[in-house]
């Protein structure tokens, strides 16, 4: 009796530490787990990311006024009849 006893012992401890720390454990799923959330947080940023470079390749497409928009900023370009000033502010010395 006290054998039987001992290998049950022994076969549900071997059974605790394949499921806790064997391949595919639950170590491992909680580390799955992880790393799906981590995937879904960039996806999404990444998402709406693509999303607003859509919306700009769209306006770029269709609109002058943000090709104007970009070249004025971008590229320091002036209209005609414009002019252009630009101010230079000293820095303090202390």
């Amino acid at each position: 009796m006290r054998y039987v006893l001992l290998t049950l012992i022994i076969l549900i401890a071997l059974a605790q530490w394949v499921l806790w720390f064997g391949n595919d454990g639950i170590i491992d799923l909680w580390e799955s787990r992880q790393n799906l959330q981590a995937s879904k947080l960039e996806n999404q940023q990444l998402e709406q990311r693509n999303n607003e470079l859509k919306a700009e390749v769209i306006d770029l497409q269709t609109g002058l006024q943000a090709v104007e928009e970009r070249a004025r900023s971008e590229l320091g370009l002036v209209k005609e009849d414009e002019t252009f000033i630009q101010i230079i502010e000293e820095k303090l010395q202390e």
